[in-house]
């Protein structure tokens, strides 16, 4: 990638990820990225172009990791453990992504929109290659690995909201685990 632009991307996901979209000018991204403004512009039309590049990118780097630590595990219990660990600790890191996961203000740019479906795409085949593995290895007695997978990709999503937005748990691991134990074993006595 041309260095100006990844200079560029730099600078405006360091200022998103501290203003947000809507505060964020391109004069503040110019600035930062110590070029003339009109440099910006020829690699970009507006900053919402640079909002949605910065999203694809980070968006990238979260699959790359969610990948490789599915790939480190043994088991599919391991797998989806490290899968919703990763997810969280990297979220959390990827502001600017978790950002337009979560922000409702942003729902109406197709970017993100298609960035919230795309991922939720890749969440729930990623989690459907694991079950139908822990089927395969009769671990898991599941009929549908479709709907399972729906369910657990949602249940993480609600744990994302509790643990960054309303900010209810300093311990993710500790959630993860709690839940985990309820996918895994459910709620029943045995």
């Amino acid at each position: 990638m041309d260095t100006k632009k990844e200079q560029i991307l730099k600078a405006a996901g360091n200022i998103f990820a501290k203003f947000g979209l809507k505060k964020t000018t391109m004069d503040e991204i110019a600035k930062i990225a110590r070029m003339g403004k009109s440099t910006i512009y020829y690699y970009f039309k507006s900053k919402e172009s640079i909002f949605a590049e910065v999203i694809d990118k980070e968006s990238r780097i979260l699959k790359q990791e969610l990948s490789e630590a599915i790939a480190k595990a043994t088991s599919p219990q391991q797998k989806i453990k490290n899968y919703m660990l990763t997810r969280m600790k990297h979220l959390k890191k990827l502001i600017n992504y978790n950002t337009s996961l979560t922000d409702d203000y942003l729902s109406h740019y197709s970017f993100v929109e298609n960035a919230r479906k795309d991922f939720t795409q890749y969440e729930i085949h990623a989690i459907k290659d694991i079950l139908i593995n822990g089927i395969d290895q009769n671990i898991f007695a599941i009929e549908d690995a479709s709907a399972v997978a729906v369910i657990i990709v949602n249940g993480i999503k609600a744990l994302e909201h509790i643990l960054f937005i309303e900010k209810l748990s300093e311990n993710i691991e500790k959630e993860i685990d709690l839940i985990l134990n309820i996918i895994f074993k459910g709620i029943e006595k045995r």
